[in-house]
């Protein structure tokens, strides 16, 4: 990683601005070679102060709600996909004239909103669930038994398709590339004999194209030879991706705790307010550094200042004490986590900063009680 100001103060998420542009150049090879169109999922990233820098490689964004459509449709521009579980009656209209792609979670939405969707001149896709098991964690598994996302391959001989354009297909959260090709293969397994009628495919997010283990190579090998098979544009839209390592947690510590187990480091920082997908996961998030426990000689249990008892980020060990004021720096902490904070406990949110190319720190936002207050009435 860079090195990062010492004075930026804490709290703050703060985003490597020159790791973001490396994350998209990579994504942006990825379309060249491949000729796929890859698009910003917002549920996992939306930091709109960057979507510039973003514009400049990606075409567009989808969104998972009418509120990320109309952040993409002021902020970001180009294409604007959508797809939802299921969409409210008085919120479609506006929907349907902001978006260019629809995406609808089963045969009876479609049924419902497909007219309006088509006099709004937007594009029309079905979710179906391609039934295959590529993430671990159950709560993240799109697939998994019982799961209300998509239309299983039975179920499509009884949908009327002649209006859908496409189909969309997210089966995989932070998988690597040989995932995202068994997920294009049971794709044409199960609904290959409907592509030769479509205009495009979606193959969803969770493809990390821009972890260092990730063979881009044969994704866009396996891509091209889709495309060229069946005639279609392909989209892509990772959240996790764009902003993979790029992104930290700065924080500072409270005080610290003994305990009869190891000593607790308070932190102004929260696992269910700032960082929830460590409880939800659960995963140890890495610390710039800090150790496993017993690699070096002090040890102490991380935790969050709010009233919940499991407010827990996990057991860390460091080359010297840590004492109130000292500085903790937790990575990975663009994708999947300024998107879900809340503001339990009234605990102070980061600030939003901004790690400048040059290597300058620009404060983008503070948050203040007038922005926990108006949350609440």
């Amino acid at each position: 990683m860079r090195q990062l100001p010492y004075d930026i103060p804490a709290p703050a998420y703060v985003l490597d601005e020159q790791k973001l542009l490396d994350n998209l150049a990579l994504l942006d090879r990825v379309q060249r070679e491949a000729g796929a169109h890859i698009i910003l999922a917002l549920k996992g990233f939306a930091m709109w102060s960057v979507f510039d820098r973003i514009r400049r490689f990606l075409p567009g964004s989808t969104a998972s709600s009418l509120w990320e459509l109309k952040l993409a449709s002021e902020t970001l521009g180009g294409e604007k996909h959508i797809y939802a579980p299921a969409y409210r009656d008085d919120e479609f209209e506006e929907i349907a004239h902001l978006a260019d792609h629809i995406v609808f979670n089963s045969a009876s939405q479609l049924a419902r909103f497909q007219a309006q969707a088509l006099a709004a001149d937007c594009s029309l896709g079905l979710r179906v669930n391609p039934g295959i098991n590529e993430v671990s964690t159950e709560i993240y598994n799109p697939c998994r038994t019982g799961s209300r996302l998509g239309v299983l391959p039975e179920q499509l001989a009884k949908i009327p398709m002649d209006h859908v354009s496409g189909l969309h297909a997210h089966a995989l959260c932070e998988n690597l590339h040989d995932s995202s090709i068994r997920l294009i293969d049971t794709f044409e397994r199960k609904f290959g004999h409907l592509l030769p009628r479509l205009k495009w495919v979606n193959l969803g997010g969770g493809h990390l194209m821009t972890h260092a283990d990730y063979d881009l190579d044969a994704l866009i090998a396996r891509l091209a030879d889709f495309r060229e098979r069946w005639g279609v544009e392909v989209y892509l839209e990772p959240g996790g991706a764009i902003a993979w390592q790029a992104g930290y947690l700065v924080a500072s510590v409270l005080d610290i705790v003994e305990t009869e187990r190891l000593p607790v480091a308070i932190l102004d920082v929260s696992a269910t307010c700032h960082m929830p997908d460590v409880l939800e996961m659960p995963y140890r998030p890495d610390v710039l550094g800090a150790g496993m426990p017993g690699e070096k000689p002090y040890g102490y249990c991380l935790a969050g200042p709010s009233c919940l008892a499991g407010d827990i980020i996990g057991d860390y060990a460091f080359d010297h004490p840590l004492h109130a004021g000292d500085r903790i720096v937790f990575e990975d902490m663009a994708h999947y986590t300024m998107v879900k904070t809340t503001m339990f406990n009234g605990v102070r949110h980061p600030d939003i900063g901004l790690l400048r190319c040059d290597g300058s720190y620009q404060l983008i936002r503070h948050f203040t009680y007038g922005d926990f207050k108006s949350r609440l009435s």
